[in-house]
């Protein structure tokens, strides 16, 4: 089952030469249920990253720390919105020595640049469980577009009560595009990090009362 607004499966239409006009098709009550605000579940929702490193492997890091919601339309995908507010200084790549580097001011410069936000400006039905939302990130003071495709996981009631609505997304941007330009040169070629940097997000979202 999609989210914005899919066609019941067992919908179907009839018409005959001699049939009255068929009324507009309500939309789908499953759907109609998920319209609402939700809050993004920290708990349970990761934002992560892909870096190569060296030429060779790739380093895999998240954020733990974030604040984010959305609105759900279910009858129109272009009616919904998201936002996302993401705490520098807790980013986490497995090592501290690395993380200590990426706080300072080669990169995110986290005493100065607290947080990291994303608006979202569009949002897009590309067909069964698929969207696509494009909106503005702002690191370290600098906004740019980024467009995010997603995957409508499902909807379900928690054991709690809880109404949740889940997603996957992914993304690339260039980090120099923001200013994040630190590098080094390595004996062998090429640069210690990518300017191409992988986004990934598992979102669980709790739709509030």
């Amino acid at each position: 089952m999609g989210i914005f607004g899919r066609r019941n499966d067992t919908q179907t239409a009839t018409t005959t030469a001699t049939a009255a006009p068929a009324p507009a098709a309500a939309v789908n009550p499953d759907l109609a249920a998920l319209t609402g605000d939700y809050t993004i579940d920290p708990a349970h929702s990761t934002l992560g990253f892909t870096a190569r490193h060296a030429m060779v492997t790739n380093v895999k890091g998240r954020f733990t720390e974030f604040t984010g919601s959305l609105h759900l339309d279910g009858a129109d995908p272009a009616a919904s919105t998201a936002a996302l507010d993401i705490v520098m200084s807790s980013i986490d790549t497995g090592s501290a020595d690395r993380d200590g580097h990426l706080k300072s001011a080669d990169f995110f410069r986290t005493e100065e640049f607290a947080s990291m936000t994303f608006r979202s400006t569009k949002a897009e039905a590309l067909g069964g469980d698929d969207y696509r939302i494009t909106g503005d990130l702002t690191i370290l003071g600098v906004t740019k577009p980024v467009t995010i495709d997603l995957e409508f996981n499902g909807a379900a009631t928690d054991p709690f009560g809880n109404e949740r609505a889940g997603f996957e997304g992914k993304a690339e941007i260039l980090r120099s595009e923001w200013g994040l330009t630190w590098n080094a040169a390595l004996e062998t070629g090429g640069v210690l990090v990518s300017d191409k940097i992988k986004l990934t997000f598992d979102i669980s979202a709790i739709k509030n009362a």
